[in-house]
């Protein structure tokens, strides 16, 4: 983006246009090594009008309703004066690197708000269900003056500490029956949550829903909080019939409300903010080193001999790091 452009590109995101808003995403999605330096640009003037947000991740299970229930969670929260951005992340082919991009599609109402933006961008193989840039492209929203951030995950088994680590409020998507599946649930996927929502309450499971809700409460009490002055609590809702929102966002406002008084919202935010910073690094460390082309030379031959068990992987791994040093 040519220089003369950063003042426009700025003061668009700010009004919130979506013509700029979806450039400067684009730019920070970009992985050209010419687009960073423009990115580093863009986010460091926004970076000043951003952090206003309430920062929500949403995970769950394929199946289990994500998109559905952000659809009527966000248009709840519009309806109470809110605007909602959703960073859809969506998982990607292994193989052709492509993904479906198809979230707008499964929240017709807020791809239809203008107090609402959805941004789906695929997950590329990152881990933890998230995109590289995702909290980039939080700074450029919030700056955009969106108060409300919901981040949706993949959702395919992966870690979720690294959503759990970028959003202030974790919500755990699940499905009703808990009996067989509370055996699969992950421990510390309820170790990082900050409430569980028991979704599809309707059409004939309701009474699964509710003995779910006591499994889940029970699975909880068995579980280290993430903090111990909240206890996660687990609700009931059918994102089809709306119903069960309002007590969502009910323990959600109590939750921010606490957290803001104590202090631990911003200490929490501190410590991610430096946390990025470091696992920043450490991806353009290993990107550096893919592109080397010293290393290049020298991989393909060492792959060969640890694949054989010529060399130990250890020793490989040396030798690698030893040519990039030099």
């Amino acid at each position: 983006m040519p220089a003369i452009l950063f003042d426009e590109c700025v003061e668009g995101v700010l009004a919130a246009d979506r013509t700029w808003l979806g450039r400067a995403v684009t730019l920070v999605e970009s992985t050209r090594d010419q687009d960073r330096k423009a990115t580093l640009e863009i986010l460091q003037r926004l970076l000043p009008h951003s952090g206003g947000a309430r920062r929500v991740g949403i995970t769950g299970v394929p199946g289990v309703g994500k998109s559905t229930f952000i659809d009527a969670l966000g248009t709840y929260l519009i309806a109470q004066g809110h605007r909602v951005a959703v960073l859809a992340v969506d998982p990607s082919s292994s193989i052709s690197g492509g993904s479906i991009l198809g979230d707008k599609t499964r929240m017709p109402n807020l791809a239809i708000h203008d107090a609402a933006y959805i941004r789906p961008s695929p997950s590329s193989g990152s881990l933890g269900g998230v995109t590289r840039t995702t909290r980039e492209t939080m700074t450029v929203v919030e700056a955009a003056g969106f108060d409300v951030v919901l981040v949706e995950t993949v959702g395919v088994g992966q870690s979720e500490t690294a959503v759990a680590d970028m959003v202030d409020f974790f919500l755990v998507l699940m499905l009703p029956g808990a009996g067989d599946e509370l055996q699969g649930i992950k421990k510390g996927v309820l170790e990082l949550a900050d409430a569980l929502v028991v979704n599809k309450s309707d059409g004939g499971n309701e009474i699964a829903a509710q003995r779910a809700k006591r499994d889940y409460r029970a699975a909880l009490a068995m579980t280290a909080p993430v903090n111990s002055s909240w206890v996660p609590p687990v609700v009931a809702v059918s994102a089809i019939q709306k119903t069960g929102l309002e007590q969502v966002v009910t323990l959600m406002d109590d939750y921010f409300a606490l957290m803001t008084k104590s202090g631990e919202l911003a200490n929490r935010r501190a410590s991610q903010q430096v946390r990025w910073m470091w696992a920043m690094v450490e991806g353009r460390l290993r990107d550096r080193l893919q592109s080397s082309v010293e290393v290049s030379k020298l991989a393909s031959h060492l792959e060969h001999q640890v694949a054989v068990g010529q060399t130990p992987p250890a020793a490989a791994a040396e030798q690698i790091l030893a040519v990039f040093d030099s």
